[in-house]
């Protein structure tokens, strides 16, 4: 299963890529900001989870989400936000837009974990 991670820091898409691995995923793609991911998602066929953070250059995580959910093609596509953006007003804007799940940084391998878990189906993690 193709899982694509977006975030400017790349430490940051080291702990997850890494979290991910552990969790038994391994084909994983990396994208350093929105523009980059929806190039990505327009030419390679089945990335099947999105794992964006909030801010970040060319396009935020916030405009790639709506982006995403604006082409038929990825209406099914689960979208978990990764972001240090954790008041309830950013939630809800972001579960507006489109995220099926939203972990506030810092957080825990086990939080990624249910998070994936909650978007997939336990069963099939």
């Amino acid at each position: 299963m193709k899982l694509l991670i977006v975030d400017d820091s790349s430490t940051m898409r080291r702990i997850i890529k890494n979290t991910l691995q552990r969790l038994g995923y391994d084909d994983i793609l990396e994208a350093e900001h929105g523009l980059q991911a929806w190039e990505l998602l327009d030419t390679i066929d089945d990335i099947k989870i999105l794992i964006t953070d909030w801010n970040m250059p060319e396009m935020n995580g916030l405009d790639l989400v709506k982006k995403v959910r604006g082409d038929a093609r990825f209406a099914d596509i689960p979208i978990i936000m990764v972001t240090t953006e954790g008041g309830k007003a950013e939630v809800i804007t972001a579960l507006k837009s489109g995220v099926n799940n939203y972990i506030v940084k810092p957080f825990t391998p086990q939080v990624l974990k249910e998070k994936l878990e909650a978007v997939l189906g336990v069963n099939e993690v």
